[in-house]
């Protein structure tokens, strides 16, 4: 049972790595991808002749060779086990008077036998001419799948605690929405639906690196939310339940407003009945 437990989950495991996989290939322009590629390969064969020429002036320092000499150093001279594109942004400008700007922005994984690296290369095309506008090499200590795995081991009493209340929270929300359903309210239920679902304010915490963030003017459903980019990490966020507690705080007053509002109603035909006996 242990066995086929195992095995269920690295296919679990398989069919993400498949899923990230297949929606980087979707969104990475491929010319753009076999651009940056080469100008990867022409670092690593030393050719920075051929590299300098293509940089744009706003990163064609005096020192750039020097740069370029160490990123190359940084570089395993066999050949990569795998070659993976883990990032990519493209920004498209369109001035009144100006041609048209596309930057793009890819970051591959190289595996070496004994090192990890991202690769980042930046490209600009801009009136039918593409120039580098940037270019890094950083080590890691691993692929950036394992790096940012979610994991439960070795977080901080920070990390812990949003966890903790990313559950607790949407739970008490749920309990309260229940209540305010089925609590007779005599005027705009609908918004106290609406106040009691949403979480106001959000502090966010990076489950990888444990940085945290806090937004004061935003809202999120359920008050909580989580979310990672491919190969990226996961990253979770918590609103504070302020229409869930107010409304468990004034459920009694509403509810005693509307028993009021009903035996007004039903002493009203009382009353009339009443009257009606005088008269006779």
């Amino acid at each position: 049972m242990r066995f086929l437990s195992l095995i269920l989950i690295v296919m679990i495991l398989l069919l993400v790595g498949c899923d990230q996989a297949s929606i980087m290939k979707k969104i990475t322009p491929s010319e753009a991808e076999s651009v940056a590629k080469g100008y990867v390969d022409l670092l690593r064969q030393n050719r920075f002749d051929e590299i300098e020429k293509d940089l744009d002036a706003s990163i064609n320092t005096f020192d750039i060779h020097s740069t370029l000499v160490k990123m190359a150093q940084m570089i395993p001279t066999q050949q990569p086990e795998s070659i993976k594109v883990v990032g990519v942004n493209k920004n498209v400008f369109n001035g009144p008077n100006e041609p048209k700007t596309t930057t793009t922005n890819i970051t591959f994984e190289y595996q070496f036998q004994s090192r990890w690296l991202l690769i980042n290369v930046a490209t600009q095309k801009r009136g039918g001419v593409s120039t580098i506008v940037g270019f890094n090499v950083n080590p890691i200590p691993d692929s950036l799948e394992k790096l940012n795995k979610f994991r439960l081991v070795g977080k901080s009493p920070l990390q812990y605690s949003v966890l903790f209340l990313a559950i607790f929270i949407p739970l008490f929300i749920l309990y309260a929405l229940i209540l305010c359903i089925r609590t007779k309210i005599e005027k705009k239920k609908w918004l106290w639906v609406i106040f009691v679902l949403a979480g106001i304010a959000t502090f966010s915490v990076d489950w990888t690196t444990g940085q945290w963030r806090i937004v004061p003017l935003s809202f999120q459903l359920f008050g909580v939310g989580a979310s990672a980019p491919p190969y990226g990490s996961w990253v979770i966020s918590i609103s504070l339940p302020l229409g869930a507690v107010i409304f468990m705080l004034k459920r009694n007053g509403l509810s005693k407003q509307q028993n009021n509002t009903d035996q007004i109603v039903q002493s009203e035909p009382e009353k009339e009945d009443w009257l009606a006996g005088l008269d006779k």
